[in-house]
């Protein structure tokens, strides 16, 4: 924004010049004579451009004015006192004090829950939608929920910083996508809570509103257990530790999609119940699958799902149900003639392993209660067979080169909701191994959007309502390839990349460059 005059106005009500005893009405000031004082020119201000965020607002409506920024004596105030957690955090981020409820003054941010006339709360726009309004050097954010407050926060935070002015005028912002997840793969390597909660921050800021946690594989399982405490792996996050990750992430709107994937990669399950352990007709055993044909195994599973129903209060849960062994030959009835018994005697004389599969997957989905939306990998979902997966289960749509491979388009007519994960640009596997390369926020940020679910073609546009968001997802195959530090550094471009696309799937106004430099200035 630029402005025609050489200073910023003060905070008082007089002219900012003068010490005001010309005009005194007893004669002791200036002598009368005096030459009368010219008046000062009013400030005049250009037009002022929209705000330089990441994601970018969605539409500014510009205006004239000096815009606001923080200074000495500002407050940050509410009209709702539910808002007060959002006033503190902003508060301190921005150094200004907590004004509790009160009406704003000159330097001043109020946050507000929109309502109507009759005092309930405002319709239109979702829960994550929100204005912001910059007047009379007072910042006014208001949202139907608390929310698309703390998302008009983190507007304004950006907007500020580096020594930025908010520009004056109105922002009416939304998410394109109600789902903007990241996920981070702890069983394969053991990340401290203190990098987790760095990177709920950093989310925070960009208005994701998931971090996945995958916490359960052949190598490792990473969560204290009350029930099994035979499964926890050495190096895990205790549960004093994942209740502060989740209440972090509850401050900033984020839910923690917590994942156990089963019945394949539960090798650290299998390491303490080796009974459990899948094996072919000619006894050899399977890597990480276990035995669906055994109550035990179930019984596991779900004593663990069920034990951390408190430990992640969130909505969401994610079943895994890959790349089951089971189901990668070509003759799974013959190779495993167990299941395939217990799948007949289960589900009838037609019924395959597949089926029993799927069962096993329904049975999760209701060991983690009704309440919850679930979601499962899409080669956890079969073409034809006797039984289908439960409508409740979402598709985590990631790859499209296991055996049998379908089309999201298949996912997608049958109805489903899908989470875009897509291997092609969302995922960052430690080592790069067959064939992964790491991901370039420059490539997602000009090629990919939420409809590019496999490879690099979308589907019609007329599924996008289907399509619920996406997850940039941390792999951990090669677990020492990379620091810590060096993930959070590799994956910094790309995050930022996919939360522009996923607030506003719409071709980028800014060029890479720009986008990169914004980056930079913002942090």
């Amino acid at each position: 924004m630029a402005l025609t005059v050489g200073f910023w106005p003060d905070g008082g009500g007089g002219s900012g010049g003068g010490s005001g005893d010309a005009g005194r009405a007893d004669g002791k000031g200036a002598a009368s004579s005096a030459a009368p004082r010219a008046p000062e020119p009013t400030p005049s201000y250009a037009l002022s451009e929209a705000p330089a965020t990441i994601p970018a607002v969605r539409a500014h409506e510009p205006a004239r004015g000096p815009g606001w920024r923080p200074g000495d004596g500002g407050r940050v105030v509410v009209g709702d006192g539910r808002l007060a957690d959002e006033a503190r955090l902003l508060a301190g981020e921005l150094r200004l004090k907590y004004g509790g409820e009160a009406e704003p003054r000159a330097g001043d941010v109020r946050l507000e829950l929109a309502k109507n006339k009759a005092g309930t709360p405002k319709e239109g726009g979702g829960a994550e939608s929100y204005t912001l309004t910059v007047k009379d050097r007072v910042v006014r954010v208001a949202a139907p929920a608390e929310a698309g407050v703390f998302y008009g926060t983190r507007t304004l935070k950006q907007e500020v910083a580096d020594g930025g002015t908010a520009p004056e005028g109105v922002v009416r912002d939304e998410p394109a996508k109600p789902r903007r997840g990241f996920m981070i793969d702890i069983a394969r390597k053991h990340f401290s809570a203190g990098w987790i909660e760095d990177r709920i921050r950093e989310l925070g800021d960009l208005k994701y509103n998931e971090i996945g946690l995958h916490f359960s594989d052949d190598q490792a399982f990473r969560i204290a257990s009350d029930s099994h405490p035979e499964v926890v792996s050495a190096d895990h996050l205790t549960k004093d530790q994942v209740r502060r990750i989740v209440d972090l992430a509850a401050d900033r709107h984020m839910t923690v999609v917590p994942e156990i994937d089963s019945p394949g990669h539960l090798g650290a399950v299998i390491a303490a119940h080796p009974d459990l352990q899948l094996r072919d007709s000619g006894g050899a055993a399977t890597r990480g699958a276990v035995d669906i044909s055994k109550p035990k195994a179930a019984e596991i599973v779900d004593d663990l799902l069920r034990e951390y129903d408190e430990l992640f209060p969130g909505a969401r849960w994610h079943l895994g149900a890959d790349e089951y062994q089971a189901l990668t030959v070509r003759d799974p009835e013959t190779s495993f003639p167990q299941l395939a018994a217990a799948a007949r005697d289960r589900l009838g004389s037609g019924a395959r392993v597949q089926d029993l599969a799927t069962a096993w997957l329904n049975d999760r989905a209701k060991a983690v209660g009704p309440g919850r939306e679930v979601r499962a990998w899409n080669d956890g979902f079969f073409r034809g067979g006797v039984t289908s997966v439960d409508d409740r289960v979402e598709v985590a749509y990631w790859t499209g080169k296991e055996i049998g491979a379908r089309e999201p388009v298949e996912y997608l007519r049958d109805g489903r909701e899908v989470v875009n994960y897509n291997d092609e640009y969302l995922y960052y596997v430690l080592g790069q191994p067959n064939d992964f390369r790491y991901p370039t926020g420059q490539r997602i940020y000009e090629q990919w959007t939420p409809l590019v679910l496999r490879g690099t073609q979308p589907v019609p546009a007329s599924y996008d309502r289907q399509i619920l968001g996406a997850t940039f997802a941390v792999w951990c195959d090669l677990a020492g390839s990379q620091t810590q530090e060096e993930v959070a550094r590799g994956i910094r471009m790309p995050l930022r990349a996919t939360a522009q696309k996923l607030w506003d799937e719409r071709d980028p106004a800014r060029s890479w460059q720009e986008f990169v430099g914004l980056a930079g200035r913002i942090g």
